[in-house]
């Protein structure tokens, strides 16, 4: 830290230069009530030096009044921001915090473990790459363990931590970490967790926090900043799979018309065939607009080619109708455009989700109404176990039949997040009231009733023939 400032005074521009290049990882902690979640990232912030000194004296200050760590500092109140949060000792809402290392920048949201609080865990989880998953020692796998697994591997998240806490309290003991981390690795497995890695911590004596601990000299493993430094996130990108949703046209005077956005997935260049969605009008791309470096006092800059995730302005080579919410994509792959979607529904609000009732659907830059018209099957994430039910209660997980007013571009949400997923609002109360995931998209209804239409009529006239073939006496009363 005190490198850093020196830096800071010395060459400010070098410095935001420096962090501007490194890689950033989102990751969330999550399991059950008390497990520790908001003590180990106070611990990982304290001793990869992220807090200031006014913030560890308020720290040390408070934890006389509401810690329950005796004489030590509790390092949950680094975390929890709520006056019941600290009064309760528990997380209630998501609570972001940012700090940096040599190697990444980091942005961590702190979730509830209380069943109750489901959405808000749901929340923090839509935008991770990694998900730390605290148990308890002394308990090993639980109910919210289980549930918290479930979400985050139906929110496609690729690594899962198991920080297995409190080893203090049971010895540091090897055959415990042993036996939860099988127990776990089973639970992995079924639910196609690919990525998991095992790490035996004490969040409130930093063991194995930022540093190996002498505690555990059995464990092989790395500790977790290190292991999260190294941790590989990266995909490789497809550049053909471009995604450019349309937020904003931007007409400053007669002789300028350009679509602004941030690119969700692949990369575009001047001169790129592209196909503008749901209206399926082609055109190609006349000049790609970014905003300039720094030292260009942000003048505008025109480049060949911008890729994910850079937020620019393209213009058209013709006069094509394009407006906030439409797709962009290149020509020579398109994505299935549909009004009918299978998709997975994490129920948010008190007032239950009913089928046939109107909602206003928001994904990426598009507001389109919609409905859920059938209920597929509801999860019981504490078993796994499919139900059949006629409507949805607060955090519970279905699979449903979307149906929308207009069709949309859309794409698997294990192939793109931004493009993949969706809110639901309420069109009265304007709440948001659920988040979705598409798994599959169907045919358009439209598409489906035509289809319906020309087999029956297929169907009439094979049976037709067939009376005029073998029943020519039944002629007259042709169906």
């Amino acid at each position: 830290m005190s490198s850093d400032k020196q830096q800071i005074s010395s060459d400010i521009e070098a410095y935001l230069k420096e962090h501007e290049n490194k890689d950033m990882l989102r990751f969330l902690t999550c399991g059950s009530v008390d497990d520790g979640k908001s003590t180990l990232i106070g611990r990982l912030l304290y001793d990869s030096k992220a807090i200031f000194e006014d913030q560890l004296s308020a720290a040390e200050s408070e934890s006389q009044m509401y810690g329950t760590t005796g004489n030590k500092i509790d390092m949950a109140l680094l975390v929890d921001g709520l006056q019941s949060e600290r009064e309760q000792g528990i997380t209630i809402d998501v609570a972001y915090r940012f700090f940096t290392t040599e190697k990444r920048k980091y942005i961590i949201a702190d979730t509830p473990g209380h069943e109750q609080y489901t959405r808000n865990m749901v929340t923090g989880a839509s935008t991770a790459d990694v998900a730390i998953i605290l148990i308890d020692a002394r308990k090993g796998i639980l109910t919210q363990t289980r549930r918290h697994s479930y979400i985050v591997n139906l929110l496609g998240i690729e690594h899962v931590i198991i920080a297995i806490n409190k080893m203090d309290l049971v010895d540091f003991s090897e055959a415990v970490f042993n036996d939860i981390s099988k127990a776990y690795s089973e639970l992995a497995r079924e639910l196609g967790i690919q990525n998991t890695y095992y790490i035996p911590v004490s969040a409130l004596d930093g063991d194995n926090i930022v540093d190996k601990s002498k505690r555990t000299p059995w464990f092989k493993g790395k500790p977790l900043l290190e292991l999260l430094d190294t941790i590989d996130i990266s995909k490789e990108p497809k550049e053909e799979d471009l995604r450019f949703p349309v937020q904003y046209v931007n007409r400053p005077n007669l002789d300028f018309r350009g679509f602004c956005g941030t690119i969700a997935a692949g990369s575009v260049k001047v001169g790129d065939e592209i196909t503008v969605l749901p209206s399926g009008k082609a055109t190609k791309v006349k000049s790609i607009i970014n905003a300039g470096d720094i030292t260009e006092q942000y003048r505008n800059a025109t480049t060949n080619e911008a890729r994910a995730p850079m937020a620019v302005t393209l213009t058209t080579e013709d006069e094509v109708d394009i407006s906030r919410g439409d797709m962009i994509v290149h020509t020579k792959n398109l994505p299935r455009v549909s009004n009918s979607l299978k998709v997975m529904l994490v129920w948010m609000d008190e007032t239950p989700m009913e089928p046939g009732k109107t909602y206003d659907i928001k994904r990426a830059t598009s507001v389109v109404t919609g409905n859920f018209e059938h209920i597929n099957y509801k999860v019981d994430v504490n078993t796994y176990q499919r139900e059949q039910v006629n409507k949805l209660k607060l955090n519970d997980i279905a699979s449903c039949k979307m149906v929308l007013t207009q069709p949309i571009a859309a794409d698997a949400y294990r192939e793109n997040r931004l493009t993949g997923s969706f809110i639901v609002v309420d069109r009265i109360t304007n709440n948001t009231v659920g988040a979705g995931m598409i798994v599959g998209v169907s045919r358009r209804e439209e598409d489906i009733k035509k289809l319906t239409a020309r087999e029956y009529t297929d169907a009439e006239r094979a049976l037709n023939q067939y009376i005029r073939e073998n029943f020519p006496e039944w002629e007259c009363k042709k169906i």
